[in-house]
């Protein structure tokens, strides 16, 4: 059975609204089951958010919705067919103060350490990169951090915590990716506009980036 994974959280609603106007069935979310009947010999499995380009890249998914700042972090193996227009929000810089005058390196928290890595240095930042899966607003309020790199969407979060939203690094929304190797049976609802990956040969997500396809 064609299985397309779908990032639970905040990317759930409207990957199940995007579904819908593709003429597949609205599943229930009731109950504890994690893997659903879309209708038409398709089902939807919920994964944690980075488990999605997993199990597509592993083929226990045919295809995944997952957000962007994840694919650019973990870099998977899969065909990132296209940005799917929901779940935008922003990778941004916080800090409790401006890091104007702070002695380097700074120590900064945040998910997506390779990702804060690169964006800061072409910024001419540089720092000690702290991994956290959660709570990443907490590190600079309890000391463990100077400065925060992390999703942003209203700044709530980052105002109830008493930071300031010093820049934004990078935008994110949701993308539509595919196994390589199942690609190539998709119909053609799924595929990317206009034109699908070059036929003479699998090319990866880096490469389609290279070649100026990344959003």
């Amino acid at each position: 059975m064609p299985r397309i994974a779908l990032s639970k959280g905040r990317l759930l609603e409207p990957s199940l609204e995007w579904l819908s106007g593709l003429g597949f069935s609205r599943p229930s979310l009731e109950g504890r089951g994690l893997a659903l009947p879309l209708g038409e010999g398709w089902e939807a499995v919920l994964l944690k958010g980075h488990d999605v380009p997993v199990f597509v890249q592993n083929g226990a998914a045919d295809l995944g919705v997952v957000g962007s700042d994840i694919l650019e972090e973990e870099q998977p193996d899969v065909y990132d067919l296209r940005a799917l227009g929901f779940g935008r929000c922003r990778l941004s810089l916080a800090a409790p103060r401006p890091l104007d005058g702070l002695p380097g390196p700074l120590r900064i928290a945040t998910k997506y350490p390779r990702t804060a890595g690169r964006l800061l240095k072409g910024r001419g930042l540089w720092g000690r990169f702290i991994r956290l899966s959660s709570s990443v607003e907490l590190a600079p309020v309890l000391g463990l951090s100077d400065a925060i790199v992390d999703l942003v969407d209203t700044g709530r979060t980052l105002r109830e915590n008493g930071l300031l939203e010093l820049e934004v690094l990078q935008r994110v929304e949701a993308h539509l990716v595919a196994n390589r190797r199942s690609y190539r049976f998709l119909e053609d609802r799924w595929r990317e506009e206009p034109s699908p990956p070059p036929s003479t040969g699998p090319q990866s997500r880096k490469g389609s980036e290279e070649a100026g396809a990344h959003a």
